[in-house]
C-alpha cells in the first residue's frame, strides 16, 4: 500500500515544475499523468538499478495525486511489482 505522503527526487521535482510552466497543470495532475505514461509505454522500475536519493522539497499527498485513480494506482502497481510489496512507494 502507498503512503499518505511522499518525497520526490530533485529532478523529478525539477521535471513536473517544468511540466506546469508549458502546460499549466499542477504537479499532482502532471505526476498522475507522468505514472500512467510510463506503465503504457512499458517502463518497469528495478530496484536493483536504484541510485536516486529522495532529495526534493516537493510532498506528494496520495489523495491529491491520485485523485479517485488511488485504488487503481495500488492494484496496478501490486500487479506489476508483486515481489515488491514494501517498496511499492520508490517502485
Amino acid at each position: 500500500m502507498l503512503p499518505n505522503s511522499m518525497f520526490l527526487s530533485r529532478q523529478a521535482e525539477d521535471q513536473l515544475k517544468k511540466l506546469k510552466t508549458y502546460t499549466g497543470l499542477t504537479p499532482n495532475i502532471s505526476a498522475r499523468l507522468v505514472f500512467f505514461r510510463s506503465v503504457e509505454s512499458g517502463f518497469r522500475y528495478s530496484h536493483e538499478q536504484d541510485t536516486k536519493k529522495i532529495n526534493g522539497t516537493l510532498i506528494l499527498d496520495k489523495i491529491t495525486w491520485l485523485g479517485d485513480t488511488w485504488q487503481v494506482t495500488e492494484l496496478v502497481l501490486k500487479m506489476l511489482y508483486p515481489q515488491l510489496e514494501k517498496m511499492l512507494m520508490k517502485a
